[in-house]
């Protein structure tokens, strides 16, 4: 049996921490906090030839996108601004994210990062990275059969 020091507060420091937190969150979100961690949602799938990565960013126009790829990291930044013309207006709710946003993700070594192709339609955007060909599968035949005739090597003087 064990024996447990009793603390009295211990459940309300903890339940104290809680509601700081809620807090804190609930007001990071009314001060804007919020907006400055828009990210876009990605997916990632690859086959044998390549990587694929596809970023929902509607509303962000190509010139605010940056993409690099350095020491096997890809790296997608980009900015939605909110339109001044909007401000004006009085809305009853914003939900939409707005602000700049960075994305970054270690690649696999059997990509090629010198072969990158990059394109844009209907909001995502679509990256494919091509992977070496050393990394890409082959295929190899097999023989049925027949095994190939190995010729074994003669000696000098004997038949």
């Amino acid at each position: 049996m064990t024996i447990n020091r009793w603390v009295p507060f211990r459940e309300a420091v903890a339940l104290q921490n809680r509601v700081n937190s809620l807090f804190r969150d609930l007001n990071e979100e009314q001060s804007g906090g919020e907006i400055a961690r828009f990210a876009p949602a990605v997916d990632i799938y690859e086959d044998a030839k390549k990587v694929v990565l596809k970023l929902e960013v509607p509303g962000i126009e190509e010139k605010d996108l940056d993409i690099r790829v350095e020491h096997h990291t890809l790296t997608v930044k980009g900015e939605r601004k909110f339109e001044a013309e909007e401000k004006q207006q009085n809305f009853h709710r914003i939900e939409r994210r707005y602000g700049s946003f960075f994305r970054a993700f270690a690649l696999p070594t059997s990509v090629d990062t010198d072969n990158v192709e990059a394109s844009y339609n209907a909001g995502v955007l679509r990256l494919e990275l091509s992977k070496k060909l050393e990394a890409q599968p082959r295929q190899i035949k097999v023989n049925v059969g027949g095994a190939k005739k190995v010729e074994e090597p003669q000696l000098a003087g004997v038949r």
